[in-house]
This record gives C-alpha cells, sequence and structure tokens, in this order.
C-alpha cells in the first residue's frame, strides 16, 4: 500500500501494451509501467518528487509518447517506452492534485499555493509563461484550440491565450469547483461543487449557454460518449441523452 494519508487517487493510463501507474508516497516518488496482458514489469522509475494524487497524462511530442506527470517539487516528462527522464521544470509545492493539460506543443501545470505555468516538452525546458493569480487545488486544467481553461475551489473559472499566458476572461460563480472542466462539441462543461453544470462557449468571448442544475452536490468530471453525457452526483450516476 503506498504510503499516504488518502490512499492511491492517481487514476491509471493504457497505451498499447503498458498500464502505466504514478506512484508517488511520503517515502518515494516512484513511476512504473506493466505488461497489461501478463503484469510483468517493463519498466519501474523511482523519481525525486514527494507525495502527489495526479493523474500521468500521455502527450505525443514529434512522433514520439511522453508521460507527463505533476508533482511536488517537479513536472516531467518520461519516455513512454523505458521511463527514462525526458526533461523537468522545478515548479510545484504542496500536495498536488491537478493533472497536466497540453495543446499546440505546450505543457500546462498548476497548484494551489504554487503556480501555473507553460512549458515546452523538451530537453532542457524552461518556463514559457506562467501565473500565479489564479491557482486549482483539485481541478485539472484543459487547453483547446489555443485557449487554456483553469478552474478554482473558490469558484473562479479562467481563460488564458496558451501561448502567451495573457487572460481572456474570468467568470466568478456561487460554488468551487472540484469537477476538471471538459470540452465537447466546441462547448465547455463544468460542475460545481453545489450540483449546478455550466455550459458556455469554448472561446474567447466565454458566453454562457445554459446551467442546469443535477439535485444534488456534484465532484466528478462529466464524461461524453455515443451521444449522450454521464454525470455522476454525491448520490446518483445519472445518463443524459436521447
Amino acid at each position: 500500500m503506498p504510503n499516504n494519508h488518502y490512499g492511491h487517487s492517481s487514476s491509471l493510463l493504457v497505451w498499447g501494451n503498458k498500464l502505466v501507474i504514478q506512484y508517488d508516497s511520503f517515502t518515494k516518488g516512484r513511476m512504473l509501467a506493466l505488461d497489461t496482458a501478463t503484469g510483468e514489469s517493463i519498466w519501474d522509475v523511482e523519481r525525486p518528487n514527494k507525495i502527489s494524487w495526479a493523474s500521468p497524462a500521455l502527450i505525443e511530442v514529434e512522433g514520439k509518447m511522453q508521460v507527463v506527470t505533476n508533482c511536488d517539487p517537479y513536472v516531467a516528462g518520461h519516455d513512454l517506452e523505458s521511463g527514462a527522464e525526458l526533461w523537468k521544470v522545478e515548479a510545484m509545492m504542496g500536495e498536488v492534485a491537478p493533472s497536466i493539460a497540453f495543446d499546440d506543443g505546450l505543457v500546462f501545470a498548476t497548484n494551489e499555493y504554487a503556480r501555473l505555468i507553460a512549458v515546452k516538452p523538451e530537453p532542457g525546458a524552461q518556463f514559457i509563461w506562467e501565473d500565479d493569480e489564479y491557482l486549482a487545488e483539485v481541478a485539472s486544467p484543459v487547453a483547446y484550440q489555443g485557449l487554456l481553461y483553469v478552474a478554482t475551489s473558490y469558484g473562479v473559472l479562467v481563460c488564458y491565450d496558451t501561448k502567451t499566458g495573457e487572460k481572456q476572461w474570468e467568470k466568478e460563480f456561487d460554488e468551487g469547483f472540484y469537477s476538471s472542466p471538459m470540452i465537447a462539441d466546441g462547448r465547455l462543461y463544468i460542475i460545481d461543487v453545489g450540483g449546478v453544470t455550466h455550459i458556455m462557449k469554448a472561446d474567447r468571448t466565454g458566453t454562457l449557454i445554459a446551467e442546469p442544475e443535477l439535485g444534488e452536490d456534484g465532484y466528478a468530471l462529466p464524461v461524453f460518449a455515443d451521444g449522450v453525457i454521464y454525470l455522476r452526483g454525491s448520490d446518483h450516476l445519472y445518463c443524459i441523452g436521447k
């Protein structure tokens, strides 16, 4: 069992024959890949980072796949085939929960009481830009068509230009966000802890389209598949569609 006070919560990542597990604890930082058919270890690397609850993300850079993680203190990229570290930047602190976002060649990472950064995922990586005005505690950011969306636990949703870090808009809501924003069909969906799903245009206007109420608290992000939306409230799982 991992040596941490919440239990293991990092989501698993599957690609090809590999099951990738981010297994950070008080004892040590660790990431491993297991063969999906046999469970045998393909690679297992220790890392100089602290406990985290973020999940690994897979990105493609120049035709090769990288596993990118957000931890205290490093945001780092590893080669999917070997587990070898390709790059890292020292950027985070605290108990990291948000996973990274990726768009148009840039990695975006954030954590409360740390910072929001944009990094080009290559050896010798440096910050392209950084900001510390609005930081996510739990919700992972999402990037889409040149825009980055960050949701805070105190109810502010913010949109940034991915290349420059310039803030495009900010919206303040009555409840905070633990659920991450999601993009579907050119729209941004995010459910607040009070169970209201805020739907808006995923563009530089952020025009609000609708705010349906779930009728119970909401902490999980919506999932889209085959023309329907799945929403998990505090008491029920909903499937919404035709």
